[in-house]
């Protein structure tokens, strides 16, 4: 019975040093000597920070990649392969699908390499050529056993996630969704009348949580609640394409994080500030190799919840709020049949909001991870001219992004809060439940 109790006790001792941030401070250290001499830890030429890269200008090539699969699919399926592949080898942590047999003489570096080449070359076979020219640059210098053993466990983790993912949804043909012109009922909006994109996301198999149900959002307010009010008039008055009293900055942001006349978008502002602090921090391989892995598990099933939360609830965005006011019932919320958003409306319904969703749950992840929120840094949207702005930490930024649809006139405030919720319920989850460090125990 004693043994039993202590048991629970470091079981709940560990699970509360996460919540905290401090399992940080239990990482194991990079081994001496491991890899080429000329890889310098958490800079461009770092193995995952590579790969990370080839990944992003991989993507952002015209018709590369599925219109309808979320790009953060192929972040995840590429890092968690790198994650189970460094940890084969340096150990100290869960892994996420694979703990191949490895060999503490076989290197890192080229098992990290190879499993990112491969799962790139799976998911984007008109690539192969770069990703081989990039595969070649990572394990040059790596010789002998260490490169072999290298190559042998980088190649199992990733033929293991890409055989995981091979039939998880993502490629099934997208239900129809259409719902009565009952108030508050979602409509497509203008100015195209886009039928719903997306609707397969709910059946798609998560990587972390147990459903798309999970952590759902309690519903939206009524129509004719005070809350509900509230934020629709703010959205009609901050929003409005022709708005008096949003300001030139609001504007600004309402833009940028729309990819209006930048084409950065918000998945590589956030793995841009992801790949910045983790240089600046001296990241080894293998903290990399994790942060990146839970970054973009979050990330995806974080969005997969606010998703199919918008199909759940089905509610109307305010472009057709505001021009159908006259039918809400409530009698403080006055019609604008003429009324337009700054931004243009995406084809899917409006709560919970999807760019907080996003925000909040890499920040909320990127806080776990490095035990503090108080990092400074900029962020740059390209452009003529580019755009660069700084930020106290990571929930700056993402309280930011989650406004920005308000002032852009596409979202209510509580779409936003919802989707704050549901980012940080989700990379909590996460966090405590994965990529773990191994032997927590308190004696």
């Amino acid at each position: 019975m004693y043994k039993s109790n202590k048991n629970n006790l470091n079981q709940l001792i560990c699970r509360f040093i996460a919540a905290t941030f401090l399992l940080f401070a239990v990482m194991t250290t990079v081994r001496a000597q491991d890899e080429k001499t000329t890889a310098s830890l958490g800079t461009p030429d770092e193995v995952v920070l590579q790969w990370n890269r080839v990944l992003t200008d991989t993507v952002r090539i015209p018709g590369v990649h599925p219109p309808t699969i979320i790009v953060t699919r192929s972040y995840a399926m590429m890092h968690l392969a790198m994650f189970d592949a460094v940890n084969s080898i340096e150990g100290g942590f869960t892994p996420y699908l694979t703990d191949v047999p490895g060999s503490r003489h076989a290197s890192s570096e080229a098992a990290a390499a190879q499993a990112a080449h491969d799962v790139l070359a799976a998911l984007y076979p008109s690539q192969l050529a770069v990703f081989d020219t990039e595969l070649a640059a990572s394990l040059d210098g790596i010789r002998g056993n260490r490169l072999r053993q290298g190559i042998r466990v980088g190649a199992v983790c990733a033929e293991r996630i890409v055989a995981n993912r091979a039939n998880d949804g993502w490629n099934a043909p997208l239900p129809p969704y259409n719902l009565p012109t009952t108030p508050g009922n979602w409509q497509p909006t203008l100015p195209g009348f886009l039928p719903a994109a997306f609707t397969h996301f709910g059946n798609v198999t998560p990587f972390a949580t147990t459903g798309s149900a999970q952590f759902r959002p309690n519903p939206p307010p009524a129509l004719t609640s005070a809350e509900y009010t509230a934020d629709f008039n703010e959205a009609k008055e901050l929003g409005a394409a022709t708005s008096a009293t949003r300001t030139a900055d609001q504007t600004l942001v309402a833009r940028l994080w729309a990819n209006v006349g930048t084409p950065t978008n918000s998945t590589v502002v956030w793995n841009n500030v992801a790949r910045r602090i983790a240089g600046e921090r001296g990241n080894s391989t293998v903290e990399n190799a994790r942060l990146f892995a839970l970054l973009y598990m979050t990330h995806h099933d974080a969005l997969q919840t606010s998703f199919t939360s918008k199909y759940f609830y089905g509610l109307w965005r305010p472009v057709t709020a505001i021009r159908r006011a006259d039918e809400d019932g409530n009698p403080n919320t006055a019609p604008d049949a003429a009324w337009t958003p700054l931004l243009v409306t995406p084809p899917y319904p409006t709560y919970a909001g999807n760019a907080a969703t996003q925000g909040t749950s890499e920040a909320t992840i990127l806080a776990l991870f490095f035990g503090r929120d108080d990092l400074p840094f900029e962020t740059t949207w390209e452009g003529t001219p580019a755009v660069t702005r700084s930020y106290a930490g990571f929930a700056a930024l993402a309280n930011e992004q989650a406004r920005s649809r308000i002032y852009g006139g596409i979202h209510y405030q509580f779409d936003s809060s919802a989707g704050q919720s549901i980012g940080r319920n989700v990379a909590n989850y996460v966090f405590l439940n994965y990529l773990k460090p191994r032997g927590c125990v308190f004696q």
